[in-house]
């Protein structure tokens, strides 16, 4: 029988973190699954770390080039078998209820095309960085020109119709996320819940890997803006889009970081946040390792 949830999880270079990410999969109080890893022509061992696994619920691919995240994710849509697909990244740990949850919520509405939800941060000793809330409504997740198309990718779970009627864009190598809720955002709906649901990486906040994002997202914007022949509202998140970028800029090279950019994570002060993530933490590294 066909499981009814499909989870995507391309990797790529992360052979330290994907038995951690696979574990938390497997930790899932849901258990209808299937987890499709897809190899993007990594250099190091991640394949064969993923390949250790003993579950029949875990389908593994080796791409023996790098096609890129989007490609990979089409790939993935193509060979799931769910009624819903769910996204994971092999370097981030999905808490124990993350699937029940979201999968709960989209049975009870159905309306609702693409769900996501909140993110905790954590650093590579797995040190609680910091929370960043969801935007719970299809209005606020599309936002205004200051901040818009707005869903942690990583978080995203939805109708699996929905995917394969709206694929990735394989030229939007980093913004592959955001290009799509842009394009798709006039006939769907989306949601997010207030619920922490995975936890994501971010050892240090990259310019390497923000500056070309941020620009990406900028050419992104207009094109957009171009396409459905709107000028004023495109040109001001583009240059939302250029100021947040100096302001990156400067939070990384005063060393200030998460003080100044305190919109990527806010702290954690909360215990019984802290005393989650622990938990969730913990279940993520069994002492016997992948099973």
């Amino acid at each position: 029988m066909s499981p009814l949830v499909s989870i995507a999880m391309p990797i790529f270079n992360c052979e330290k973190t994907v038995e951690a990410a696979i574990c938390s999969i497997q930790a899932q109080t849901f258990a209808d699954w299937e987890l499709i890893v897809i190899d993007d022509g990594s250099t190091d061992d991640s394949f064969p770390v993923a390949r250790r696994c003993n579950d029949p619920r875990i389908r593994l691919i080796k791409g023996e080039r790098n096609l890129g995240l989007p490609a990979r994710l089409n790939e993935a849509v193509a060979l799931s078998r769910g009624q819903y697909l769910a996204r994971m990244d092999g370097d981030d740990i999905c808490y124990p209820n993350r699937l029940e949850r979201q999968l709960a919520y989209l049975q009870q509405h159905p309306e609702v095309d693409l769900l996501g939800g909140a993110i905790s941060l954590f650093d590579g000793q797995g040190r609680l960085i910091g929370v960043r809330a969801a935007r719970l409504t299809h209005d606020d997740i599309c936002g205004t020109w200051r901040r818009h198309h707005t869903l942690a990718h990583v978080t995203w779970m939805g109708q699996m119709e929905w995917f394969r009627k709206n694929p990735y864009c394989p030229e939007a190598l980093t913004t592959q996320d955001r290009e799509l809720l842009m394009r798709t955002g006039r006939q769907s709906r989306f949601a997010a819940l207030p619920d922490i649901l995975v936890g994501v990486r971010e050892p240090a906040i990259s310019l390497k890997k923000t500056i070309p994002t941020r620009w990406a997202l900028v050419g992104v914007i207009l094109w957009e803006g171009i396409q459905h022949r709107k000028i004023v509202f495109p040109a001001l998140s583009a240059l939302a889009e250029v100021a947040k970028l100096l302001l990156d800029i400067f939070a990384v090279g005063s060393g200030l970081n998460y003080r100044v950019l305190r919109q990527r994570a806010a702290p954690a002060f909360d215990p019984e946040i802290a005393a989650e993530w622990q938990g969730v933490w913990q279940r993520a590294h069994p002492a016997g390792g992948l099973s």
